[in-house]
């Protein structure tokens, strides 16, 4: 790990971001289409930086992809865009079933109701073309966003703001009442989860104890 490094594309995500963000509420449209490709890639180099899983690095890449589909407004690069997204989410959801520490059981009900209530609602105003897709997609989110509760509360929010930033993109497709500057919301809350899901993935590793077997090889050496 070079924290050098590290802290440099740090700042450089924390930038483009800040830009990215100042022109959706200006909008400043060139500003968009240069900042928004360049998010996912300076957040997964700095988990490269900092020494991180593959399959974080692959989450991200996968969200890059699909940020870079969702820049087109046709139909074939949404669809594109999600399957890119879902990609990724299966790579969060293996990799939390690798690193999950806590179990909170309790909470699926509430993950449960919550994406069955949205499809429901979403549904009458989704294109018939993309029902299916966006309800087993949302099925894919809902799993990845519930897992991330498993690593602790910051992993945990960051599931939950990309299922607000997914919702509020759908909600759009449906044709429903949309908050000013809409674009603005999505990827301020997009750009949040992405890198809570990175910082807890990151801290959920470097707490997790020491294996049992080195712990005895620790305990032999020990005076």
């Amino acid at each position: 790990m070079n924290p050098r490094h590290a802290r440099v594309l740090l700042v450089g995500f924390g930038v483009t971001a800040a830009v990215d963000l100042v022109s959706l509420v200006c909008g400043f449209t060139p500003g968009h289409l240069v900042a928004k490709p360049l998010l996912m890639p300076l957040l997964a180099l700095f988990v490269v930086a900092g020494g991180g899983p593959r399959l974080l690095v692959a989450a991200l890449l996968f969200g890059w992809g699909g940020d870079t589909f969702l820049l087109s407004d046709a139909d074939s690069a949404f669809l594109a865009g999600m399957a890119s997204f879902a990609a990724g989410h299966v790579c969060y959801l293996v990799l939390f079933r690798k690193t999950a520490r806590a179990r909170g059981g309790w909470l699926v009900g509430a993950y449960g109701v919550a994406v069955v209530a949205t499809v429901a609602l979403l549904w009458p105003g989704l294109p018939a073309e993309l029902r299916v897709p966006v309800a087993g997609y949302s099925l894919l989110l809902t799993a990845m966003a519930y897992e991330a509760t498993r690593l602790g509360l910051v992993a945990g929010l960051g599931g939950a703001l990309f299922m607000v930033s997914d919702t509020l993109i759908a909600t759009g497709v449906a044709d429903w009442p949309q908050l000013p500057r809409p674009d603005f919301w999505i990827m301020l809350t997009y750009v949040a989860a992405q890198y809570l899901l990175a910082r807890g993935v990151l801290g959920a590793l470097g707490a997790r104890p020491a294996p049992a077997a080195a712990y005895g090889e620790m305990r032999s050496t020990t005076p």
